[in-house]
């Protein structure tokens, strides 16, 4: 049910696909936000009225009881997501979010705690029955182009929500003796709101109507972990996402206490901090298409979590030693510098948090089988939900133990970087990206022409000129999906490259009378991608040029094309012959031509394989390439 790729993100938010949808999930979190951010507020400044608990502790306990549900629950509702139509799901869940807040309002009205903490467990069962569907609906109504720039959209839309939420519950709280009623007003309208634009959302069928519901919810997490394992880099796809999670947890649930003991700061001084968290955040989620390249390009993921683990550190640095005093509003905040040093530290980590998630969730979107989609994600919500719960925990135990809020914000941080080493380990692929795209944004201006040529799905062989030793990464860093080279051994050998050319699952290869063994052996895992229906790339001239110039196409590609037919497509690199990595001058990285220095790739259109001569192919490949070397 894909439409049609949008040429910006923002179209979609003018599209009937995409716009009712994404105003459900809005006013949902807004909603969300509203009543929790008031209710920890209360609980946190007149803890004596309400709930009785220590002020530190208020936000972890709250947080952890809204995503209990997901732990009890997500399996059951992700096999429903696969199992109705999700629009009709959206409807139900907004329904039942009318009668939660009903709860919700008689416990703000005659200040009755119980109604309140029972109110945040149903609406995190609210919100782990709407989630499979949510990210379920997007890769059914979105291009794979598209859904890199819907995620962002939906997770900047999300965090605004968030923040306008914030802000709102803690400005009616603020109003006195009827602010809690006012909350309890404001959130049932919001709930009506988002029910209204739930009915607008178009029909989503069901991709497994026959399914037979499992209501264990172990014994069916564990079956949708297995599939999800089936793909490597999905399940640890989930679990990045879920260690996002943890340590967004952290900070989220801390802001009060952080605000308050830390910082000697009002209510208003935890919305603005939750203000800088969430537009952070939000920008760095709608960069994501830009920095990507309207493409899903987990290359980002190192780099959001590299970000977030600095500023995370320097965040500790910034407010250890801080005296506490009588409590300041966000005007008096701001005007200290070394407050304005804390807000930049958790608007900055907030953004690489941002680049971090949004390549995360397109990828195991788009990687994750249709029919089992719905049900991967709930997997997902219940991992999330597992880490978050032990976040919550965690910080208790921490802050119990003597630990100030500081101190965790530290320890969270040399998690991450540990996490981040442990994952790019058993998945380098993530790593090679970050790699690939940090030189050609650094090194190079990439123009990319023709790319819906390459099928987004099946086998196929391309073929390229050979104009320096990057040729590999500038290819493999435009085209979104993996792409196995064939190159040369001694190429495949080069210091550095090496690593990402063996975590490409790229094919050395040598001629005949060197070594017939591994030219065989070459041919034979060539033939094994194809049939797996991967995409080859090969550089027919066998050789890098070293005078600008393409040398003849070897017949090595008619022979993998009789083998394994399939469509060959012609593509050409421009612009690179006299850069850095060129043998321009009869050796490379003897003439940098500077940063930012502009190359383009063009690709041709499909050849059949009875038509894939070596002539042929190296004629269209040329007239690709024209007279920009």
């Amino acid at each position: 049910m894909s439409q049609p790729a949008t040429t910006s993100q923002f179209q979609l938010l003018t599209q009937r696909r995409f716009a009712p949808f994404f105003w459900t999930q809005f006013l949902g979190a807004g909603n969300d936000n509203i009543f929790k951010f008031a209710f920890t507020v209360l609980a946190t400044y007149h803890a004596a009225e309400w709930g009785g608990l220590q002020p530190a502790l208020a936000g972890p306990v709250i947080g952890g009881l809204f995503i209990l549900p997901f732990v009890l629950f997500s399996a059951t509702s992700g096999q429903l997501a696969d199992k109705y139509d999700r629009a009709a799901i959206a409807r139900w869940v907004k329904n039942l979010e009318i009668a939660f807040m009903l709860v919700i309002a008689a416990g703000f009205i005659w200040k009755l705690p119980a109604c309140l903490f029972i109110g945040v467990f149903l609406m995190g069962c609210h919100s782990t029955l709407f989630g499979p569907a949510k990210f379920a609906y997007l890769p059914q109504h979105l291009s794979d182009s598209e859904l890199t720039g819907g995620n962002g959209l939906v997770e900047m839309g999300t965090f605004v929500a968030i923040l306008l939420g914030t802000m709102l519950g803690g400005a009616l709280v603020g109003l006195g003796a009827d602010g809690p009623m006012y909350v309890a007003l404001v959130s049932l309208v919001v709930a009506v709101l988002g029910r209204v634009a739930a009915g607008m959302i178009p029909a989503s069928p069901a991709p497994v109507p026959d399914l037979k519901v499992n209501w264990n919810p172990v014994s069916e997490t564990i079956a949708n972990l297995k599939i999800a394992n089936r793909n490597r880099a999905v399940f640890l796809s989930m679990i990045g996402i879920s260690w996002l999670w943890f340590f967004g947890s952290i900070f989220l649930t801390s802001f009060t206490g952080f605000a308050k003991e830390v910082l000697s700061g009002n209510e208003q001084v935890v919305t603005l901090l939750l203000a800088v968290f969430s537009v952070g955040i939000g920008l760095g989620s709608v960069l994501c298409e830009k920095m990507s390249g309207h493409k899903i390009e987990i290359g980002l993921v190192p780099f959001g979590s590299i970000g977030m683990t600095l500023f995370a550190v320097d965040l500790y640095f910034a407010s250890r030693g801080m005296k506490s005093g009588n409590l300041i509003g966000a005007a008096a905040f701001i005007q200290s510098g070394a407050n304005w040093r804390i807000m930049a530290d958790l608007f900055l980590l907030a953004m690489f948090a941002g680049f971090y998630s949004v390549p995360l969730y397109a990828m195991m979107q788009a990687r994750t089988e249709k029919d089992y989609r719905a049900r991967i994600i709930a997997a997902n919500n219940i991992l999330n939900a597992l880490f978050m719960v032990v976040a919550s925990l965690m910080a208790a135990a921490i802050l119990k133990g003597g630990l100030s809020i500081p101190e965790l914000f530290l320890t969270v941080a040399i998690m991450n970087a540990a996490v981040a080493l442990f994952i790019y380990k058993l998945v380098p692929e993530f790593l090679m990206r970050f790699m690939v795209w940090m030189l050609i944004h650094t090194f190079y201006k990439l123009d990319k022409k023709g790319l819906a040529n390459i099928p987004d799905e099946g086998a196929c062989v391309v073929v390229c000129n050979h104009v320096s030793f990057v040729d590999a990464l500038v290819i493999g860093g435009a085209v979104s999906r993996p792409v196995r080279f064939v190159m040369d051994h001694r190429i495949f050998k080069v210091p550095l490259l090496s690593f990402f050319f063996r975590t490409a699952g790229t094919v050395p290869i040598a001629p005949a009378k060197e070594d017939p063994e591994m030219l065989e052996r070459a041919y034979d895992k060539i033939a094994a991608y194809l049939e797996a229906g991967e995409i080859v790339c090969i550089f027919p001239e066998g050789r890098i040029t070293d005078n600008g110039e393409m040398y003849p196409f070897k017949k090595g590609i008619q022979r993998i094309v009789e083998r394994t037919p399939v469509p060959v497509i012609p593509m050409a690199l421009q612009g690179l012959w006299g850069s850095f990595f060129s043998r321009w001058g009869g050796t490379a990285m003897r003439y940098p031509r500077g940063f930012f220095s502009r190359v383009a790739l063009q690709v041709g259109a499909p050849v059949a394989p009875a038509l894939a001569t070596p002539e042929a192919l190296q004629e269209k490949v040329l007239a690709l390439r024209g007279d920009w070397k």
